[in-house]
């Protein structure tokens, strides 16, 4: 590797000088017509320059297809999922007008998808069957403090009846003991039986521990005199009897500060085959901004999110059974920020790299480690430099996923910081005592990083911003490729488009990686000009597509279960070095937790390649996956489509 980077270097160089030389030997007139644009435009199309540093081209969709894309998936057919949902526009999100697209990358078709929710800022990953599990998104939208018009907030009802549950419906009247105010519930609510406490030791019954029940309440009228500064007791309205005297209410502060996002319950599968949405049970909690992860059996864990009032749901975990489309409570509670960066190890635990994505208290859930869903022990990682700065920080798994060593790449302060990071950091999880090392660092800090897994073992970094958001003008038009074998990392062409927050990248079945989405709060140095959302997609060819052909790959089994094998036909079998099963891509809010490269063993005759798929189903999940085959110059294969059963 360091001697192919050196032949870059020089080869740059030499082609530099001789471009500088022709241009001082032409005359003084056209040299001066010659712009800084169109000379960068002729630099970056020469072949020996997309030959060493890969090529970047914009995609627009015509005007009626264009969509704020907020998360992207890319499917076993081929094509990408787009989500928009409300796109992050409070206006479509009253109109009820949420996007989802369907896009050929091959034939550059276009599709509209009917969505049932608003998947805004949902979570997704891949189903064994193939189909993309999406859960959670947007009930209502943030308020600023000063939009608030009606005071609201946080109730919580408590039933001491041990015997049967109580249901609320929306519009229930809670009227405060003390301050005398009455404030009307937003959704229904059920309120839990209350639980018989027993002495362990003699049997006698001690007392009921009341079920609970949260729900957002606001005042009837607008105006500040409707707010409360202390807790108070509430009188649940239209109750009688044993109700009334068993069901009451709690709230602290009723006010006319901020509200955060509120989460919904909805669950979807999406069918590729049949490109539409498919309702399947909802979760037990609201989550807006939950990590999807695959767990050891092929079941899914949700972690994280804010509730159906705007609160971070309080470790509530819970788990997706595809086959019964039916979701239980984990075991134990544990409390994550949002969009946390967790994945599984080859033993069945989990990894937490601390990455995340924002919401949540700065001193809880943030320490990366490796965690035991079934015990709920979690073993703290050490080592990690700039561990107050993991917020938008990217996570990969570095390839192939069979040495489990992870990068952590850029990240930022809690919350709207300007901080961020340069710091990229790896671990190997194999090592006995395994804890963080530094790797290459960045030119700059970074947040919102993109990354995928290329079929070489490298991984494309591309982008982010350096505040909070892109503001300042903070995009970083920079692209890099890292080496998982070397440990290096070399700068490449510099892409066309900024790209921060809400943004991605999705490696393509033809070796080539789009990225969407951004989404930047201001568009000037001076935070004066709000931003717009970037509509465009990106595409960025790799230098390993500007070198010879691509080896070869057809025919063969469309499935093959762990250990077994499987034979395709290549005319280049005599250059091919390695194979790769590669999990296509769920990305969105710089959490792409289930992307991995998977080295596979590799047979050759003279026109064929025989691959084993590896035992272990920690290491390979069931579902749909990318066969590649790279060749001794580290050109890919366009990928065949596997299924593991």
């Amino acid at each position: 590797m360091k001697d192919r980077a050196g032949r870059r270097r020089a080869r740059r160089l030499a082609i530099g000088t001789a471009v500088v030389l022709a241009l001082a030997g032409m005359n003084g007139p056209w040299v001066y017509r010659f712009s800084t644009e169109k000379y960068h435009d002729y630099k970056i199309n020469r072949p020996e320059y997309k030959a060493e540093n890969g090529k970047w081209e914009v995609v627009e969709f015509p005007k009626e297809y264009r969509l704020n894309t907020i998360h992207a998936a890319l499917l076993h057919t081929g094509k990408v999922l787009l989500v928009a949902g409300s796109g992050n526009n409070a206006d479509n999100f009253d109109a009820k007008k949420f996007d989802t697209r369907i896009w050929d990358p091959v034939k550059g078709t276009i599709k509209d998808i009917p969505t049932p929710a608003d998947l805004f800022c949902t979570g997704h990953t891949q189903l064994s069957n193939g189909n993309l599990l999406i859960a959670g998104g947007t009930k209502r939208y943030e308020k600023l403090k000063g939009d608030v018009t009606k005071a609201g907030g946080l109730m919580i009802v408590h039933n001491e009846n041990p015997d049967k549950p109580i249901t609320l419906p929306a519009g229930t009247k809670f009227t405060g003991k003390e301050n005398g105010k009455t404030f009307v519930s937003k959704d229904p609510v059920v309120v839990e039986r209350a639980e018989k406490v027993f002495d362990k030791a003699t049997g006698k019954f001690l007392r009921n521990d009341p079920g609970i029940g949260r729900i957002y309440v606001e005042a009837q009228k607008k105006g500040a005199k409707y707010e409360t500064g202390t807790q108070d007791n509430y009188r649940v309205q239209g109750l009688s009897g044993a109700d009334a005297r068993n069901t009451y209410g709690i709230a602290q502060k009723i006010a006319l500060d901020k509200k955060d996002f509120q989460g919904i319950r909805d669950a979807y599968e999406f069918d590729p085959l049949a490109e539409k949405y498919i309702k399947v049970d909802p979760m037990n909690e609201a989550r807006w901004y939950p990590t999807l992860t695959t767990m050891s059996d092929g079941k899914v864990l949700s972690l994280s999110g804010l509730d159906e009032i705007g609160q971070l749901v309080p470790g509530k975990n819970e788990v997706y059974d595809p086959k019964t489309k039916k979701w239980t409570y984990t075991p134990k509670q544990r409390q994550f920020p949002t969009y946390p960066a967790i994945s599984l190890m080859q033993t069945g635990e989990m990894f937490y790299s601390g990455a995340n994505a924002g919401y949540g208290p700065d001193n809880i859930g943030r320490d990366p480690g490796v965690w035991d869903v079934e015990t709920n022990r979690f073993t703290k990682l050490q080592g990690l430099s700039d561990p107050k700065l993991l917020e938008t920080a990217g996570t990969v798994l570095l390839p192939p996923a069979q040495d489990e060593k992870y990068m952590v790449i850029g990240g930022g302060g809690v919350g709207e910081s300007k901080l961020s990071s340069k710091k990229t950091r790896v671990i190997d999880l194999l090592k006995d005592g395994a804890k963080f090392t530094d790797g290459p660092e960045l030119e700059k800090g970074t947040r919102y990083p993109q990354y995928s897994i290329l079929p070489d073992d490298t991984v494309m970094i591309s982008g982010g911003s350096e505040d909070y958001r892109g503001r300042g003008d903070s995009n970083i038009l920079q692209a890099h490729m890292y080496d998982a074998k070397t440990g290096k990392m070399n700068r490449v062409a510099d892409p066309l488009v900024g790209r921060n927050y809400h943004s991605g990248s999705i490696l393509l079945p033809d070796g080539r990686v789009m990225f969407f989405g951004s989404d930047s709060l201001y568009e000037d140095k001076a935070n004066t000009k709000p931003g717009k959302f970037e509509q465009r997609i990106e595409i960025y060819t790799p230098p390993y597509l500007y070198g010879d052909a691509q080896p070869s790959l057809s025919g063969g089994p469309q499935t093959i279960a762990r250990g077994a094998s499987g034979t395709f036909k290549s005319q280049h079998t005599s250059t091919i070095k390695s194979a790769r099963l590669i999990r296509p891509s769920a990305s969105t809010h710089v959490t792409d937790v289930d992307q991995r490269s998977i080295a596979l063993d590799l047979k050759k005759t003279k026109d064929s390649i025989t691959v084993t798929v590896p035992k272990n189903r920690n290491l390979v999940g069931s579902g749909w996956y990318m066969l590649f085959v790279t060749d001794d110059q580290g050109t890919p294969s366009k990928a065949q489509w596997v299924k593991v059963p």
